[in-house]
């Protein structure tokens, strides 16, 4: 099996946050709420793996039997933090995981090299990364007050209203704006209105920024290629 690198990282983890986003939404509707913690652990494995490991020579998670040991080891440190009260402390964690995970695609998307296909994808990767960081925002500020979205349930289990958090995000971020979920607070409100400029810009600029790139690449490679024939 080929190892990965950061060619093609972006096209594994594109793939894998959708599948789990999904996973996400039939763990919520078929199965109990818990199984949500299955999703998370799920998903800082596949952050781990594809934005993480690929920086690393030695590539601790090439062997396969890892990945199961490290789902069920992040899904009982999760279970055993929420039943001493430390939802919030498991909840900041993960929060600052995946803020710096965004940092880092941002890194590898951004400010390296000539843009590709797998760039493009890690943009979309990034984008996905941001609607995951505010519905932890909103979870955790849902935690602190039970007042500050309408339409949630009156539920302090975050693996109940994550779920919810992450739909209400993503419709933000796209600006989608269906208006069953909604902002009760100033500091809700504003967390909000400000997803949703964030969305906005980074659609219109650098992911529009990313794809006039490959365009002018493709068009500057095919530039030189006309212009060695016309020459031989």
């Amino acid at each position: 099996m080929s190892k990965m690198t950061q060619h093609d990282n972006f096209i594994y983890l594109t793939y894998s946050l959708i599948l789990l986003l999904l996973g996400m939404a039939l763990a919520q509707q078929f199965f109990d709420p818990s199984v949500q913690r299955l999703m998370q652990s799920a998903t800082v494995v596949t952050l781990l793996v594809a934005v993480w490991g690929v920086k690393d020579e030695q590539y601790i998670f090439r062997k396969a039997f890892i990945f199961p040991v490290a789902i069920i080891f992040t899904s009982l440190l999760s279970y055993y933090l929420d039943n001493i009260d430390l939802n919030y402390a498991h909840l900041f964690l993960l929060l600052g995981f995946f803020i710096s995970t965004a940092y880092q695609t941002a890194k590898q998307v951004i400010f390296t090299g000539e843009i590709d296909g797998n760039k493009i994808l890690g943009a979309i990767c990034l984008y996905i990364l941001l609607g995951l960081i505010w519905a932890l925002l909103y979870t955790l500020i849902h935690l602190a007050s039970l007042n500050a979205f309408n339409g949630m349930p009156d539920s302090k289990l975050w693996y109940e209203t994550m779920p919810d958090f992450v739909y209400f995000s993503f419709v933000t971020l796209t600006t989608l704006g269906f208006g069953d979920i909604s902002p009760a607070m100033p500091v809700t409100r504003f967390l909000v209105y400000f997803e949703a400029i964030v969305g906005q810009f980074y659609l219109a600029i650098l992911v529009a920024s990313l794809v006039g790139s490959k365009i002018s690449n493709s068009s500057q490679k095919q530039s030189n290629e006309t212009h060695e024939a016309n020459h031989e």
